[in-house]
């Protein structure tokens, strides 16, 4: 019987996980597995990976194989390398020491690479969330300041040009009340007082001619 190790789908609509089962390759896909070896959640990142090692080697020793996604899945948790140092182990090119050696100096490694990522993972959480506090401190401050600017009295603008024409106008108007203010009156010219010198008589006539004698 070719047996195949996949994935069988459950969860809700839009977020699903997986079971990590080996079943009969001639078995529908969410159908009767032979035995589950793991789970595996997308959801969360980085994802979350729950495996049986020692079984998962057992079934592929037995000859099953495993599909894409389950493979990358293997070969993420070392269960592939797991399987190549065993076959090493039957052909004699390894002993058991050597095997364990290997398998632990590459799970240490493994762990401080996912370490790392985790790491990675919440600086950049913790960035994105002092970002997000201080986008909003600032909305919170200009809240406060447009509030404070609404509750002032309203100046109005003068424009250059309202300028201008407030100065012409209150010329205009120094004039208007120029033109409209009484004139004094002048004093009258002061008669010159007579001179004592009483004016010349006129001269007499002239002389009639001779003719008219």
């Amino acid at each position: 019987m070719p047996v195949k190790i996949r994935l069988q789908r459950h969860g809700k609509k839009g977020k699903p996980f997986y079971w990590i089962v080996a079943a009969d390759a001639r078995a529908k896909r969410d159908g009767k597995f032979l035995e589950k070896l793991g789970i595996y959640n997308p959801n969360t990142n980085p994802a979350t990976i729950e495996l049986n090692l020692d079984n998962s080697v057992q079934w592929l020793q037995n000859g099953a194989q495993p599909t894409d996604t389950a493979r990358a899945i293997l070969s993420y948790k070392g269960v592939l390398l797991k399987h190549h140092l065993l076959g090493g182990l039957r052909k004699g090119a390894l002993t058991e020491e050597q095997v364990e050696e290997k398998f632990d100096a590459w799970l240490k490694e493994k762990e401080a690479s996912v370490a790392a990522k985790v790491g990675g993972l919440d600086k950049a959480k913790a960035e994105a969330k002092a970002a997000a506090l201080k986008a909003e401190k600032e909305v919170n401050e200009k809240r406060a300041i447009a509030a404070a600017e609404a509750e002032l009295p309203e100046t109005p603008e003068v424009v250059e040009g309202e300028i201008e024409v407030t100065e012409a106008a209150s010329e205009e108007v120094a004039e208007a009340v120029v033109e409209e203010a009484p004139v004094a009156e002048e004093a009258p010219a002061v008669e010159e007082a007579p001179s004592k010198e009483e004016p010349k008589k006129e001269e007499a006539a002239p002389a009639a001619s001779s003719e008219e004698e």
